[in-house]
């Protein structure tokens, strides 16, 4: 395996209740080992009075491609003022010759991206009816985004029951739109820096098996596997064929 050199871009914290094996949310500085995001055997980790600490991530860590912070953030853990659920599902958007990107026919997302900075939410309207939340990804090489499609409730569930109705549990957050509106999620947030943030950020955790497909509910670009997810999660939003 190869040697990977990521410490320099989290930030530990105790964030207990969770337990170890594949990681997930972490970033490497070189390309070669970016791909390498799902290690065995806790090796971020440190226990402290029995709970598991977790590892909040930086803006480092945006700073890649994003098809790879896609698939890396499978397992990680999305806090958002009270709540919080693991991400099993994500879909990568890039800014460069990617039809499906809001850059491809909107100026308002390509200064967005030349103005902020990586790991800003990018939050939109999507067809008058749902806000679906984005992260902003941004390297020298490659830029776009990384929406977040689906999560596996952890905490804050009954405020996300109030937002959402008495749903059952794998009905909360199993879709884009679905999770921001359990979340309180909307307009407001977007441009946010929120890694770190005290109530709000995304955190290393674990995750099962990794597959990818094509993304849905878009009409560009379709053929790009570049949607990832928790094989046999019952949290997301589609299943993968």
């Amino acid at each position: 395996m190869a040697r990977l050199r990521i410490l320099s871009d989290i930030t530990k914290i105790e964030f207990g209740g969770f337990g170890c094996g594949a990681m997930a949310g972490f970033s490497s500085t070189g390309k070669a080992e970016s791909a390498k995001r799902h290690l065995h055997g806790g090796f971020f980790y440190k226990l402290s009075h029995g709970a598991p600490r977790m590892e909040r991530l930086s803006t480092n860590y945006f700073e890649n491609d994003p098809v790879e912070c896609a698939r890396g953030l499978i397992g990680a853990v999305f806090q958002w003022n009270g709540c919080s659920g693991r991400i099993v599902e994500t879909e990568g958007y890039r800014a460069a010759g990617d039809e499906a990107c809001h850059t491809w026919h909107r100026n308002t997302a390509r200064k967005f991206i030349a103005e902020r900075r990586a790991g800003d939410a990018y939050v939109y309207l999507n067809y008058g009816v749902h806000w679906l939340f984005n992260v902003l990804v941004k390297s020298e090489g490659e830029s776009g985004f990384v929406l977040i499609r689906a999560l596996e409730p952890l905490t804050g569930i009954e405020q996300m029951q109030s937002r959402r109705g008495n749903l059952k549990l794998h009905q909360l957050t199993s879709g884009p739109g679905k999770l921001t509106r359990a979340l309180g999620i909307d307009g407001t947030a977007h441009g946010e820096s929120f890694l770190q943030s005290g109530s709000c950020g995304i955190f290393t955790g674990t995750s099962g098996t990794v597959v990818s497909g094509p993304r849905i509910g878009i009409s560009k670009a379709i053929d790009l596997p570049w949607r990832f997810g928790e094989k046999g999660s019952p949290f997301l939003s589609c299943r993968f064929q």
